[in-house]
């Protein structure tokens, strides 16, 4: 046998690690399929970082999603107090009590009731656990927490070999098990042992940076398979744990050739007349009032009249405020607003960290299911992360729109007239397709002006155009040039006048040439008139000399002949 065939025996061999999922948005897709099927998983964190939280929802999804009924063994909260507490998430934990699906057992933990002739023993636990599985044919168990079981207990060899108990036990009943610890000083657990005997361990954080809370996971170990190894920002909301994945995001997505509309139609033609590619991200930035906001509110109506849906983001004004305020342009949203196809999420950006942020973004997009997403602006989360975080967000986002085939349009703030190093730069190579709308200040007047950046895969016009902003909404005017260059407002409409007078001179003074020549014309045909009938006169009066003459000539022969002939006496 040959060693490629070899090799290719054994890889066919090698069988992949049994994985048993959570059910939990994003943790199976960073562990690649879930936590390890008939092993124990360590999940540790501080307090309030949303370790039994995760662990309900890991026993819960199993019942309902995998037919999989679990135990959770409480040793803090009641059964009751449990319940009430995951309520909150949307989850019925008495009705599967009730079903028998899950059994919650609530163990009060006492010292001097687990040691006998003065060693620590477990084995009443493992009974009263062992008793709990059997009696649902639990496949997942949640102990919760670990610290109760050892509190108190300084003997290291003693709390080592039951913690190796703990585990070998869960293991010998072949169920998928969470244990939570609570996180010490300088190591993921106080008793420091746990995360070795783990063969999966789960890290949660719970940091507040600037005023600002996050929480984060991060697989620090598992046996026997491929992970990621990044943190991982997680929400906590009605719908239960979501966690976005951060690493498993690859250029790997299709490229749609289908355009879109951006609602104006002249911006259309300086695309190519038929708009931006379906799924691609679209930056508008420019400075305060250059209509950046207005240019959004378009493009969403216009997904809107295609019975499309959109989604905004406003990090800067209410619903209420952009609805009005965009009605004096021409634009009523509110209609789409209450036919479903537009929906609007407004926060302040301070009121999340940059990843919870970006969390939230992901659950509404994958729940409302846009095919257009606005973003109005993006600069205002530079007040919660720096600009290299802000471009990570932002790459993120991006990406997964991607995925989806989600058309996405940014506006960014410009903090002067020049392109600012913060927003524009910092995400304009990301973007397919770049508008800058920028002030144009000339003849005691400030006007605005639009022109693409960039538009990849597709021919645009290099022109600036001048950007109005009416009663009767958007429109961009072709470029005009005067005198003295591309001229804007009301220095275009005087040289537009001057223009349309100095044409209607001229057509006056042509038409004066033109009837001068006329007259002209007349006066020279009678002259010339005039001058044959004086011809014509002369020519008969010489004309009647001539023929006098000549009949005088004739007489006069005729005479001569007569006088000749009588004179030779002829009669």
């Amino acid at each position: 046998m040959s060693t490629d065939k070899r090799n290719i025996k054994a890889k066919k061999s090698i069988t992949a690690l049994p994985k048993t999922p959570t059910g939990i948005k994003g943790l199976d897709e960073i562990t690649e399929g879930g936590l390890p099927t008939g092993r124990p998983t360590l999940l540790c964190g501080d307090a309030g970082c949303g370790k039994t939280l995760m662990s309900v929802e890991f026993i819960m999804r199993g019942a309902t999603e995998f037919n999989e009924p679990g135990v959770f063994m409480a040793f803090e909260e009641k059964a009751e107090e449990l319940a009430d507490n995951v309520a909150s998430l949307g989850f019925d934990l008495r009705k599967l009590q009730d079903e028998k699906k899950i059994r919650v057992d609530h163990v009060h933990i006492d010292r001097s009731e687990i040691e006998e002739t003065g060693e620590y023993d477990l084995e009443g636990l493992f009974v009263r656990l062992g008793y709990a599985i059997d009696s649902i044919g639990a496949k997942r168990v949640v102990l919760d927490t670990i610290e109760n079981l050892f509190s108190g207990l300084d003997n290291q060899a003693v709390l080592r070999a039951e913690v190796r108990r703990l585990f070998h036990f869960l293991k010998d009943k072949g169920v998928t098990a969470i244990i939570t610890g609570e996180r010490g000083a300088g190591r993921l657990t106080r008793q420091g042992l746990e995360e070795y005997v783990s063969d999966c361990v789960i890290l949660l954080d719970h940091r507040i940076i600037n005023q600002i809370s996050t929480r984060r996971l991060r697989v620090v170990k598992y046996r026997g398979t491929v992970h990621g190894t990044n943190e991982y920002p997680f929400l906590i909301n009605r719908n239960g744990i979501s966690v976005l994945p951060i690493t498993t995001l690859k250029l790997n997505t299709e490229a749609s050739t289908e355009r879109v509309s951006s609602g104006i139609p002249a911006l259309d033609g300086m695309l190519g007349g038929k708009g931006f590619y379906k799924g691609s991200s679209v930056l508008v930035s420019g400075t305060a009032g250059t209509g950046k906001t207005s240019i959004a509110a378009y493009f969403a109506a216009a997904a809107c009249e295609r019975k499309e849906k959109c989604l905004y983001f406003a990090f800067e004004e209410s619903p209420a405020q952009i609805c009005r305020n965009i009605r004096s342009i021409g634009i009523d949203l509110q209609q789409y607003v209450d036919n479903g196809r537009l929906k609007f999420h407004a926060s302040r950006p301070t009121i999340y960290g940059l990843e919870m942020h970006l969390v939230i973004m992901h659950d509404l997009i994958r729940e409302f299911k846009p095919d257009v997403v606005v973003l109005d602006p993006i600069t205002n989360l530079i007040t919660i992360g720096s600009v290299s975080e802000v471009k990570s967000m932002l790459i993120r986002m991006i990406d997964f729109l991607q995925e989806q085939e989600i058309t996405v349009m940014f506006t960014a703030l410009s903090l002067n007239t020049i392109i600012n190093d913060q927003t524009d730069e910092g995400i304009s190579s990301l973007v397919d397709a770049w508008l800058l709308v920028r002030d144009i200040e000339f003849n005691g007047e400030r006007n605005r002006g639009m022109y693409i950046m960039k538009s990849r895969g597709m021919r645009h016009s290099n022109q600036v155009r001048e950007f109005v902003i009416t009663d009767k909404g958007i429109d961009l005017v072709d470029v005009y040039l005067g005198p003295g260059g591309v001229l804007t407002g009301s220095a275009r409409e005087a040289q537009q006048i001057e223009e349309k007078t100095g044409a209607a001179l001229r057509d006056h003074a042509v038409s004066r040439k033109d009837r001068e020549i006329l007259r002209k014309r007349s006066v020279l045909e009678a002259k010339i008139s005039s001058l044959q009938s004086e011809f014509e006169s002369a020519e008969e009066e010489l004309n009647k000399i001539y023929l006098e003459e000549e009949l005088k000539k004739q007489i006069t022969e005729k005479t001569r002949e007569e006088i000749t002939r009588r004179r030779r006496g002829n009669s």
